[in-house]
């Protein structure tokens, strides 16, 4: 009897997590194996906010969205995973060895307890020899306790290392590919998506790296050793054990895959109402201007109504899984308690071996329910790679090959002014994502050297489609473009791009850096004295100087901290820094007011000297100085000026 009570004495505090001899794992443990046993079902899906561009502002829209970026889903490639792991393979192996380790080590805990609690209970009293009888099986257990502590941080801190190697190598190779790849690629993909696979995914799928070479030997050693252990010490009670656990993981199943289903629509729910704030944060001036505060607010509080109406039926669910869960594990312990008490009775088992027994049942448990949500993790993991590694595996339609021999020197010397610098010939083109809509029908002109050529016509005539073509973003569906008599397809597009065009979009795009870092960014290695020659050029060195920073201010995200003309003029000295060739301005007064774009126009006639220019407008003042006018409808050339020196 004295050895019944305290063997269940000692395994109350194993269960209950007090101070004593059975206070290898505190209560908080059961609870989180019985908590995990939600992750059978899923576990909840987060409700968290989309990137800008995947925020849809109806439950349609998102259900959409979310199709699309399912659908977009690559083939896991072991062999490109190999090779990213390659440079810290030691380490990882290492990390293996120790995980298995700490595995091990665990599994014979329950042994030492074992031994330590049948040393206590043949104490007769508290002299010094028989304290020594209790004291090594202490030191022994001591021990496994340190040595188990020093292995998880061996395993813990060297997978820690691999996976932030990891994902750093696999961030730099995306970001080199993502970078190398031509305009039409980005045409297909958008800006959120590929930040999500930047970002999220690499992230995803680092996490499941980790947690399947941690977790998953760790969790799986422990289940076969503790099973292994509980089958050896006491048959009777692992029949039992082993047949009341397929009946609380299928009910776990069950419920968990309701309250997943109701996660995913919460979740759903959550990220409309973040849509509903973003598009109307974003759009704050038209929201403004059209008096629609009450209106949006009306809307995002239905959203958010909705979204906290199923949050709470969740957490209803979840209260009550939970609660399920506790009542089960718990019964296995008290089961346990009682059988073990009998078998105690019948000489079958020793107190220690009941304490010992119960830490094992522990074990098992909270491992194999640790097990159910890697299986989760692992394919999220590798679905997050498959879409990063489909993206490794692009191949550019126009490739950069700075280093191709020869075409750096080509052009060294200007060409004589009345040469032809530029000529399309019969030049038809559609853009990829829309091969049906021809754009370009059979365009044929030339540019010649040192003269500035205006290109106008209606909105959807080809005129930008030229410029892009010119800068080779595109390649023509037929036809060809020259470059000084040579098919632009054999020069690298880096060094046109570098050395010959420059761009002058209707939107410059400015960096969330300061102005001179933006002017700079057109030749990273040029001077301050560069810069500022730059700047004056394009009527721009007055108003910089007027700013308390001077060159060192700050133009903030997207440019927005200054004005239309001081942006764009800013740009202007962007593309003259690198002294171009070719200066190409697609409308880039088109949006500004007349004050603007009166500086503007001066910075332009100032940019304009010596070069060859290529003019997008449809303002008389944008193409009265120009030298030759040509006029374009629905793709083709209609007319030309000039004595017909633009050949048609």
């Amino acid at each position: 009897r004295r050895g019944v009570r305290l063997a269940l004495g000692s395994a109350a505090a194993v269960v209950g997590g007090g101070v004593g001899l059975g206070c290898y794992v505190a209560s908080s443990d059961w609870l989180s194996a019985s908590a995990s046993l939600f992750s059978l079902g899923g576990g909840v899906v987060r409700a968290e906010t989309a990137p800008p561009a995947e925020l849809a502002r109806t439950d349609e829209d998102a259900s959409a969205v979310s199709r699309s970026v399912d659908d977009d889903v690559g083939k896991f490639s072991w062999r490109l995973l190999g090779s990213l792991l390659l440079p810290d393979l030691h380490l990882l192996l290492a990390a293996v060895v120790a995980s298995v380790a700490a595995a091990l080590l665990n599994v014979q805990i329950p042994v030492g307890i074992s031994q330590v609690v049948d040393s206590v209970m043949r104490l007769q009293g508290a002299d010094w020899d028989q304290l020594k009888t209790v004291m090594g099986p202490a030191l022994r257990l001591l021990g496994v306790y340190a040595a188990q502590s020093g292995v998880t941080f061996a395993y813990i801190s060297l997978l820690g290392c691999v996976g932030e190697n990891l994902a750093a190598r696999l961030r730099r190779r995306l970001m080199a590919t993502l970078l190398t790849q031509d305009v039409a690629f980005f045409d297909r993909h958008r800006s959120a998506e590929l930040l999500s696979r930047l970002s999220g995914d690499v992230q995803d799928f680092k996490s499941a790296f980790k947690s399947a070479v941690s977790q998953g030997l760790r969790n799986a050693t422990q289940t076969v050793g503790s099973l292994g252990y509980l089958v050896a010490m006491s048959p009777r009670l692992s029949a039992f054990f082993l047949l009341y656990i397929p009946l609380v993981v299928a009910v776990g199943l069950g419920l968990g895959s309701m309250l997943r289903a109701l996660s995913k629509r919460a979740a759903a729910q959550q990220a409309a109402a973040n849509a509903v704030a973003h598009e109307a944060l974003t759009q704050m001036r038209s929201v403004k201007a059209f008096g629609m505060e009450a209106e949006e607010l009306r809307l995002y509080e239905g959203q958010v109504e909705e979204a906290a109406a199923l949050a709470r039926r969740l957490a209803l669910g979840i209260g009550l899984f939970q609660a399920l869960s506790n009542l089960a594990v718990n019964g296995v312990v008290l089961t346990v308690l009682c059988g073990g008490g009998v078998c105690i009775g019948r000489g079958e088992l020793t107190a220690g071996e009941l304490t010992a027994y119960l830490v094992g049942v522990q074990t098992a448990m909270r491992s194999a329910a640790n097990l159910s949500p890697l299986f989760g993790h692992a394919i999220k993991g590798a679905t997050a790679g498959g879409r990063v590694f489909r993206l490794l595996d692009s191949r550019p339609c126009i490739e950069i090959d700075r280093g191709r021999p020869g075409l750096l020197t080509e052009l060294a010397a200007p060409v004589s002014a009345g040469q032809d610098l530029v000529r399309l010939e019969n030049v038809r083109f559609a853009y990829p994502g829309r091969p049906d809509a021809v754009v370009l029908d059979g365009v044929s002109l030339t540019v010649p050297s040192g003269c500035v050529v205006a290109v106008c016509g209606r909105s959807g005539a080809g005129k930008s489609t030229v410029t892009q073509l010119l800068t080779r973003f595109y390649d023509p569906t037929d036809g060809r473009v020259l470059l000084a008599g040579r098919d632009l397809r054999s020069y690298d597009p880096g060094w046109v791009r570098d050395r010959l065009v420059g761009l002058i979009p209707q939107e410059p795009a400015l960096f969330c850096a300061t102005i001179r870092e933006n002017i700079r960014y057109g030749r990273p290695e040029a001077t301050d004295a560069e810069v500022e020659a730059a700047a004056r050029l394009a009527q721009a060195h007055k108003f910089i100087k007027a700013f308390p920073r001077g060159y060192d201010t700050h133009v903030g995200e997207r440019g927005l901290a200054v004005s239309g003309g001081q942006k764009q003029r800013i740009a202007i000295a962007r593309a003259l820094l690198k002294d171009p060739k070719l200066l190409i301005l697609d409308e880039a007064t088109s949006a500004l007011d007349s004050e603007s774009e009166r500086l503007v126009q001066a910075a332009l006639q100032q940019a304009m000297q010596g070069r060859t220019v290529i003019v997008i407008a449809h303002r008389l003042s944008t193409i009265e100085s120009a030298d030759y006018v040509v006029v374009m409808g629905n793709g083709r050339v209609l007319e030309a000026s000039a004595l017909a020196i633009f050949r048609v």
